[in-house]
This record gives C-alpha cells, sequence and structure tokens, in this order.
C-alpha cells in the first residue's frame, strides 16, 4: 500500500507558477512509475506527465510540453510538479499516481488499472 498526498496548488494569475508536491509513505517512490492527472470541471480526467522508474524518463501532454517539469527527490520520497507560464485553462484538480508510462503520441502519457495508487487532489486556480 502507498499513500500518496498532494499539495501546493492554489490561485495563481495567468503568466505565474505554482510548484505542486506528491508525498509518498510506506514505500520509495523509485519503485514506481508515477505521474499527475487532472480534471476541470465538466471535463473528462487528462494525463499530464509521467516519470518512468526505471529510467527517469518522462512524457507529458502536448498541451503542457514546454511549461510543466515533473522532477522527484529521493530524500524526500516526494515527486514534484513545477508548473510555469499558467493559464486558465491549466485550471483544475490536480492529481498523482502511480501507473505506466506511455510515448504513444496523442494518447495520455501515464496510464492506471485498478492496481495503481491516487493521492487525493489538489485545486489549481488560474485566474485574474
Amino acid at each position: 500500500q502507498v499513500q500518496l498526498v498532494e499539495s501546493g496548488g492554489g490561485l495563481v494569475q495567468p503568466g505565474g507558477s505554482l510548484r505542486l508536491s506528491c508525498a509518498a509513505s510506506e514505500h520509495p517512490l523509485d519503485w514506481y512509475s508515477i505521474g499527475w492527472f487532472r480534471q476541470a470541471p465538466g471535463k473528462e480526467r487528462e494525463g499530464v506527465v509521467c516519470r518512468s522508474f526505471s529510467d527517469g524518463t518522462t512524457h507529458y501532454a502536448d498541451s503542457v510540453k514546454g511549461r510543466f517539469t515533473i522532477s522527484r527527490d529521493d530524500a524526500q520520497n516526494t515527486v514534484y510538479l513545477l508548473m510555469n507560464n499558467l493559464t486558465p485553462e491549466d485550471t483544475a484538480v490536480y492529481y498523482c499516481a502511480t501507473g505506466i508510462c506511455s510515448s504513444v503520441p496523442g494518447t495520455s502519457p501515464i496510464k492506471t488499472s485498478s492496481r495503481d495508487y491516487w493521492g487525493q487532489g489538489t485545486q489549481v486556480t488560474v485566474s485574474s
């Protein structure tokens, strides 16, 4: 069992930045590929990014490529999502989750199954 706890969400102006954290307990994060999803009101859940446990390869959705960066701090057993140049379209609840990374163009960069673990989510609101 892995417990994931997100933090760092909040209100930010367009063009601003936020860093989300996903802290894990019970097992080292380097046992898992891990990434972030987001879900905006009235929209389907969207895979944002995935970091492979095996070699650290990262996979990003086209909508965030060049603006978002995922990283991992093994000493803190925490994964971070740095989000720059935010727009109102980035407003959503953001969830970290374990899963499998995918590099297939046009598909989600992370896929999960019933055996994967999820955090509770953190709200990100981009508004002036």
